[in-house]
Formats: C-alpha cells, sequence, structure tokens
C-alpha cells in the first residue's frame, strides 16, 4: 500500500504562478476601494428629493440607488445605511434628509434598471455564466438555532462579462430551478453594443442556445464545449458552428479544439464569480424575489464602481510552484 505522504504528492495539482503587470496603479485602486471620501453631485442633490402639498418628502430614484449602493459597498444593514448617509448629508451641510429604512425597503423593488458601466468601443467577447447565492430565511435560522433540517433556498445570479474589460454587461436573477440556457436571450437583450463572440461553458450546449445567439447577430462567434454525448445534427450543406466543434473534437481531441478556439477566456467570468462573492457577499438579505432581484442588480452596480477604480492585469509566469 502506497505511503499516505507520497499519494498526496502524487494527486497534487502545480499551481501555475500569475504576474501583475500594473501593480501600482492597481494597489492604488484598491486604497481607494476602502476611502471614506464621499461626495454627492450637485446634479444628483437637485434630483434627491420633492415636497407634496403637506411637506412630506418624497426621495427620487436617485436617493434610494445611493442609499442602497452605499449599504452594499460597505454591508451595511438598512437601518445603519440611513444612519450613514445622514452622517454624509450632516458633514456636507445640506438640509437634505436620509431615506429612512423603511422607504428604502419599499422602493427597492420598483427602481428602474441600472445601466452597466460603460466598456470599450468595439464588438464585445460575452462570457456567460452563473452561480448561486443562498436566501438566509427561516429554514435556515430553524436549522442553526434548533439542528432542524430545511430545504435550502437558492437564488442563480446569471452573468454576462466583457472579456477585455472584465466588466458585467448584462445580469438576471432567478429561482434555483431555472436552466442557464434559458437566460441567454434576456441576458444578450440588454447588451446594445455589438456582439463577435460569445463562449459559456458545457451547461450550454444545445441548438436552441445556438439559435438564441444566432437571432442577436448571424456572425457571432460561439465557443461551446459540446456535451460529451452529443452527435452532430446531419443537416444537409454547410456544418453548423456546433457541428464543426464536433467535427474538430472528433478528429483532434477535446484539448486541442479548446486551444483553438481560445476557450480558456472562460475562466474570466469564473473570476467574476469569485469577486461578487467575495466582495459583494454570496447570499442575499432580501427577502421578496423583487426585492431579491434589485438587491441583485445594485450588487452589480457596485461590483463594476469597484473594478474601475482598479482591476489587476495578470500574465501566467512559466514557473509553476508544485
Amino acid at each position: 500500500m502506497p505511503h499516505k505522504h507520497n499519494a498526496d504528492r502524487r494527486h497534487h495539482i502545480p499551481k501555475m504562478l500569475f504576474n501583475v503587470q500594473n501593480w501600482p496603479a492597481y494597489e492604488a485602486g484598491l486604497r481607494r476601494r476602502g476611502s471614506l471620501t464621499l461626495w454627492i453631485e450637485d446634479a444628483a442633490l437637485d434630483c434627491w428629493q420633492t415636497f407634496g402639498p403637506s411637506g412630506q418628502a418624497r426621495f427620487k430614484d436617485a436617493a434610494i440607488q445611493t442609499s442602497l449602493m452605499l449599504g452594499t459597498a460597505f454591508k451595511l444593514a438598512l437601518r445603519q445605511t440611513e444612519g450613514l448617509m445622514t452622517s454624509v448629508l450632516t458633514l456636507m451641510g445640506l438640509t437634505l434628509s436620509a431615506p429612512d429604512h423603511t422607504t428604502v425597503s419599499r422602493r427597492a423593488v420598483t427602481l428602474p434598471v441600472i445601466q452597466p458601466a460603460s466598456v470599450p468601443p468595439g464588438p464585445l467577447h460575452v462570457l456567460i455564466d452563473s452561480t448561486g447565492l443562498q436566501v438566509y430565511g427561516a429554514g435556515q435560522w430553524l436549522e442553526a438555532k434548533h439542528g432542524a433540517k430545511s430545504r435550502r433556498t437558492w437564488r442563480k445570479l446569471h452573468l454576462a462579462v466583457d472579456a477585455a474589460s472584465g466588466m458585467i454587461v448584462a445580469q438576471t436573477l432567478t429561482d434555483q430551478d431555472t436552466d442557464d440556457p434559458s437566460q441567454v436571450g434576456p441576458l444578450l437583450d440588454q447588451i446594445g453594443d455589438p456582439i463577435a463572440r460569445v463562449t459559456a461553458d458545457g451547461a450550454y450546449d444545445g441548438v436552441p442556445t445556438y439559435q438564441t445567439i444566432a437571432a442577436h447577430g448571424d456572425d457571432i462567434v460561439v465557443v461551446i464545449p459540446p456535451r460529451s454525448t452529443a452527435v452532430a445534427s446531419g443537416e444537409p450543406g454547410p456544418l453548423s458552428q456546433r457541428d464543426r466543434h464536433l467535427a474538430m473534437i472528433t478528429e483532434q481531441g477535446r484539448l486541442a479544439w479548446q486551444a483553438a478556439a481560445d476557450y480558456g477566456q472562460r475562466s474570466l467570468v469564473e473570476t467574476t464569480m469569485g469577486r461578487y462573492k467575495a466582495l459583494i457577499g454570496p447570499r442575499l438579505r432580501a427577502r421578496g424575489f423583487a426585492a431579491q432581484q434589485a438587491e441583485a442588480a445594485i450588487g452589480v452596480t457596485v461590483l463594476n464602481r469597484m473594478l474601475l477604480t482598479g482591476r489587476p492585469k495578470s500574465v501566467r509566469c512559466q514557473r509553476v510552484v508544485a
């Protein structure tokens, strides 16, 4: 029987090293993310709130969005977010009031969709994937306090990421039972820029996905690995993109196809998923589904703003760490 230490060494996968080429700029960006220097532009103040005939304040969408974004960035509950906003407005010497936590909670579900941050011009290489976000509800509370078993509830966050900039250009939130291919259309519908390429993993494989992408542009290159059980369509005429993938995999192997199709870029969307869970959080605070959708959209907006302050430019080194 082999020694355990030797068996562990045999199954240990070498770790690749990456060199950050823009470290000074990236380091400065990381510091800016923690800065407490806040300001509100005059244009935003002009549309902060209105007053009705009775003198009661009516907060506009800009005020609600600002409160939600600050609360998400600093991981604060709504009451603490109200306190932060009140402090900021007081320090600025403004007579405006901060939205109270009940108003923010109620208005969050009716906010208009926030447009993604701008991306570099030109056709986009869109990377699509999904990840699970936990919903901490009564069932989880009973499990934590009394040990009672419960069915964990999840939501699926579907993201479309620009490969060149790393910015999230589209997002949807669904229940845990929604299949990934069904969200390709809703994601691409949110993108106004031309699309040159769409890359996704094998969960999106299938003729319907190719048809959905083709509806957004006949010349879009699709890079999705066919499943191991996939077979050619057998349709007469020129081979479809999916059939060409299958033919190349059959002739040269899956690894050769991945290299030729540059499938490795798909890892960038997985990196974005990791960033979201590390910086925004792995679970949703809101209880209602509409509020959870708004929470996820705010989280995506905040993450994009953070990426604008600084993003590493990494290149793979030749040496590996065993």
